[in-house]
């Protein structure tokens, strides 16, 4: 059984995470200790609870200390087969984050996966489940990865109840990529949400958002969805939100989202959406820091060399070759300064 340090460099709910997605994949047992220990409170919460649930669910793993509060946990996986699934977080915890975990092991599966998730679809500290569809799938898809991402309907704090659909068939194995040179964007575009809201502030966040991209020089077609109750796709609760992507020459893709919040101005988050993806793309990078995190594990799987540049070399992704050295015993290079845009390369 493999030891793995739950509070090494990021420390928090990514480390359990990837931890129990590469074991459900390689088949090799692990134990985490010192689970969450730089956080407060320390131990195992609700949202990890969930994310382990899901990825025991698709192994049959059996999982030792999994309660709230736990600094320990170890985790023993089954082959994974395939099959129906489904996963109810039972809060507005975040359903991408859920797949996150997941795809590599449904891509990996002996047979085809069909997975229902239910809980938050757009949350303050998580990607969006567009960037999942937009981003995240595109991109692994290169590697070999064969699924779809389907919104049934949106969820937002406090009650979630969104609901997503993810689907797979099995790969032999995942191929490596490279992602290295950037160009000006080929297209941008995103889309402006909101349920149980006025429809003045998707189009007030969308014409804001659109203001700020032309005033750097950039055109982008921003859809407008706005919600009502009786619509199957309209949350539990009301929300908004604008979220942004840019796609290079390269195949590289970029994002930029901001979520709305009582008191602040459509304006204001259409702004900070537009804000977010021209930081991206100000920095030269393909591969933008939310990317960068994903793809360290899709390389780490895959047989042969990826070299990717990503726009923002950040403590996450740093853990995320960490957990795949130990883990997958693939080997990296960087080059670049935390906080900056870096160079990866990974032989797995």
């Amino acid at each position: 059984m493999i030891m793995i340090q739950g509070d090494m460099l990021e420390g928090g709910g990514q480390v359990l995470r990837l931890s129990a997605a590469i074991s459900a994949v390689t088949g090799k047992p692990i134990r985490i200790v010192n689970v969450r220990a730089k956080r407060s409170p320390p131990g195992l919460r609700a949202q990890h609870l969930n994310a382990l649930n899901a990825i025991g669910l698709l192994t049959n793993a059996k999982i030792e200390g999994l309660k709230i509060g736990s600094r320990e946990i170890a985790f023993t996986p089954n082959p994974p087969s395939g099959g129906g699934f489904k996963v109810d977080v039972q809060t507005a915890g975040s359903t991408s984050l859920i797949l996150q975990a997941l795809m590599p092991v449904m891509a990996l599966s002996a047979s085809e996966v069909r997975l229902e998730v239910t809980g938050g679809t757009n949350n303050p500290k998580a990607p969006a489940i567009e960037y999942l569809q937009n981003i995240v799938l595109p991109t692994v898809t290169r590697m070999g990865f064969r699924g779809s991402i389907e919104l049934l309907r949106r969820g937002f704090y406090p009650r979630g109840q969104g609901v997503v659909r993810a689907y797979s068939k099995p790969v032999r194995g995942l191929k490596p990529i490279v992602l290295t040179k950037f160009g000006s964007p080929e297209r941008i575009w995103g889309v402006s949400y909101s349920c149980r809201l006025p429809q003045h502030i998707t189009e007030r966040m969308a014409r804001s958002a659109q203001k700020k991209l032309t005033e750097e020089g950039y055109d982008a077609a921003i859809a407008t969805e706005s919600l009502s109750e009786g619509d199957p796709k309209c949350s539990v609760d009301p929300g908004c939100g604008l979220i942004l992507f840019a796609s290079l020459p390269s195949g590289g893709l970029l994002g930029g989202d901001a979520l709305g919040r009582l008191g602040r101005p459509a304006e204001k988050v259409g702004e900070e959406a537009a804000l977010n993806l021209l930081e991206a793309l100000k920095r030269s990078a393909p591969v933008d820091k939310h990317m960068g995190d994903q793809l360290i594990v899709y390389a780490g799987l895959a047989e042969g060399e990826s070299e990717i540049k990503v726009s923002e070399l950040t403590m996450h992704t740093l853990t995320c070759i960490e957990l795949c050295k130990v883990l997958l015993g693939a080997s990296f290079e960087v080059e670049g300064k935390l906080g900056e845009p870096a160079r990866i390369v990974c032989r797995g």
